[in-house]
């Protein structure tokens, strides 16, 4: 109790010293304590914006308080854009721990300490973020990797914040104006997820495993392979991969890696982990990017650390490319009424007024050349235009727009010229005739096969029982009347059966045909 005390109370002293109740002072639904809070706190300096103040706070408030931050920073849809474009400016510079509480951890979690595991092991961390940090090793059999030990005691020091964090939210619900639409108890236990699952290391092991597989066959992605022998909840071990990070322009172009191609295989990879496998990487920032050198694999993108991945539904794939073909035509129209029909905006919002706003989100940017519009940017808008019609942004689509901003600015700085619309409008039609043309259709079929090779082998034998129950003698009248009764319904049954299948089939028939000709 005392040590919750003592942290509550810096967190107040961070907070007054960052002027951090002064954002919150403009929201408040009783003016007269805003006025109070303002006489009272006179002596501070407060001339900074408001969004770097918040910033620093949390960064002194220490790696969750600044997790926390980075993941409002994705939330568009509920922070201003002046805050959330600081928070995005939050950086895990956390300082490495002992090593060895990593050698206690490693011990612990596999069974043996590092010098009986590894042929080497270096004591001297490479890399230290929030939540984990990695050494270097060798395997016995020579193979180098990474291991990945999780920061001792986070679970606990997790806990009493996100504590005091629902706590704070449940404040703010209540005396902020805006405290019921933005959802912040909402928000918090969606943090709350979000640390704990990174606190399971297995879980990014299969997540990279995962992403690794769906890219077996590319020449454009490399995956580092994952040691299953020597994983746990809290180490994980991995191929070590060779590359340049990513940031590093002058080292790229004096090694001869072809920077245009580059940005360019970056969209494609995007679009290729979201339309076709509906799972991506959603935590691309340059830091979690090498590219190699190796003569076999030269110019291929690295990825690491898989702690947050987003995945994406039939449904989900639909929506967004049914929008971004109609971005693409100018048919505000009908990015209104899919926003409508798919129930993320009320069923009472009328689609002339949100075409209206759409359009004017979007309009202004086909007036300037493909290369200088910013796709991520148009996201931007029309979640802040979502605020005005209480659209109900999903959480995996905010991880899309999160992961679409940082592959749009790192591929404009390794080609200025990159045109993400350009790049990206192909693979969208082609994905597009795939789903809705013969390819399709019969992907479709497939799938659907293994249900219906049940459903129709059925057929056969319910008809004759009810051949069989229809020919029986009946002992009564009454028993007759209910065999017939039973007769009728089953021949029902199974007329509906017919139909209804008949129906369906020419219906999806119908359906794809109608598409393939709108999308040719």
């Amino acid at each position: 109790m005392l040590l919750k005390f003592l942290r509550l109370s810096k967190i107040i002293r961070v907070a007054v010293r960052y002027g951090i109740d002064e954002i919150a002072i403009s929201g408040l639904s009783v003016p007269r304590t805003a006025k109070l809070l303002e006489a009272l706190l006179f002596w501070r300096d407060l001339s900074a914006p408001r969004g770097e103040r918040l910033r620093k706070a949390l960064e002194d408030l220490g790696p969750i308080f600044v997790k926390f931050g980075q993941v409002l920073s994705t939330r568009r849809d509920l922070m201003p854009p002046d805050i959330a474009d600081e928070l995005a400016k939050l950086q895990d510079r956390v300082p490495s721990f002992d090593p060895d509480l990593a050698v206690a951890q490693i011990t612990r979690s596999l069974g043996a300490p590092p010098d009986q595991l590894f042929a080497s092991f270096e004591r001297i961390p490479v890399a230290s973020a929030s939540i984990a940090q990695v050494h270097f090793a060798t395997l016995k059999d020579g193979r180098e990797v990474a291991v990945k030990v999780l920061r001792p005691g986070m679970k606990e020091a997790i806990d009493k914040d996100v504590a005091l964090m629902q706590i704070a939210a449940g404040w703010l619900e209540t005396l902020w104006v805006d405290g019921k639409r933005l959802k912040p108890r909402e928000v918090v236990a969606e943090f709350d997820k979000y640390l704990h699952d990174e606190l399971d290391l297995m879980r990014e092991a299969a997540n990279g495993s995962q992403l690794r597989r769906n890219f077996a066959d590319s020449d454009l992605l490399l995956v580092p392979e994952m040691y299953w022998d020597y994983c746990s909840s809290s180490v994980i071990v991995m191929e070590r991969m060779q590359g340049i990070p990513i940031s590093q322009i002058d080292k790229l172009q004096e090694a001869g890696v072809d920077m245009a191609k580059l940005a360019s295989d970056g969209v494609t990879i995007f679009f290729t982990q979201v339309f076709r496998d509906g799972f991506f990487h959603a935590d691309m920032h340059p830091g979690n990017i090498l590219v190699s050198t190796a003569p076999a694999t030269f110019g291929r993108y690295i990825a690491l650390d898989f702690g947050i991945v987003g995945t994406l539904n039939d449904f989900d794939k639909d929506y967004l490319s049914q929008n971004f073909l109609a971005f693409f035509r100018r048919d505000y129209k009908r990015v209104a009424e899919a926003h409508i029909e798919s129930g993320w905006a009320p069923k009472d919002t009328r689609i002339d007024e949100l075409e209206s706003a759409v359009r004017a989100c979007c309009e202004p940017i086909f007036d300037r050349p493909l290369k200088d519009i910013s796709f991520g940017q148009v996201l931007l808008r029309l979640f802040q235009t979502s605020r005005r019609f209480n659209v109900e942004v999903q959480p995996q689509l905010v991880l899309l727009q999160k992961t679409l901003l940082n592959i749009e600015g790192l591929g404009r700085q390794l080609d200025p010229e990159l045109d993400l619309w350009k790049t990206a409008k192909p693979y969208l039609e082609r994905w597009m005739s795939d789903q809705v043309g013969w390819r399709g259709l019969l992907d479709k079929l497939k799938a659907e096969a293994p249900r219906y090779s049940h459903i129709f082998p059925q057929l056969p034998r319910l008809a004759h029982q009810a051949l069989s129950r229809a020919a029986a003698p009946a002992e009564n009248s009454a028993m007759l009347a209910a065999l017939l009764a039973e007769q009728r319904s089953t021949n029902k049954l199974l007329r509906t059966i017919i139909y209804f299948g008949g129906g369906m089939i020419a219906g999806a028939l119908l359906t794809q045909l109608t598409l393939y000709f709108l999308y040719l």
